[in-house]
């Protein structure tokens, strides 16, 4: 028959307690820093990866745009080259 002890459950209630404090200062501790990371790096003026991305595609479709207005104009102007009667 085993007999419990108030000094060993005293101290696993103590244990258990500490562990549920240390739990939660972590997560005060991470939310904290969270919140002072945003704010730094808002403070930096920088865009997310989604900003990034977004200009970053509006550019390359400028520059598909770009090369296709060079094309179309190089035979504009080759076209009126051989043609010195539209002039």
């Amino acid at each position: 028959m085993q007999t419990r002890n108030p000094l060993f459950e005293d101290l696993s209630r103590l244990m258990t307690n500490a562990m549920g404090v240390a739990q939660g200062a972590r997560d005060e501790a991470q939310t904290a820093l969270r919140g002072w990371m945003d704010r730094w790096l808002a403070d930096r003026n920088l865009v997310t990866r989604e900003e990034f991305d977004a200009v970053r595609a509006m550019a390359q479709k400028a520059r598909e745009e770009n090369e296709a207005l060079k094309a179309r104009l190089a035979a504009l102007e080759a076209r009126i080259a051989g043609d010195p009667g539209q002039g």
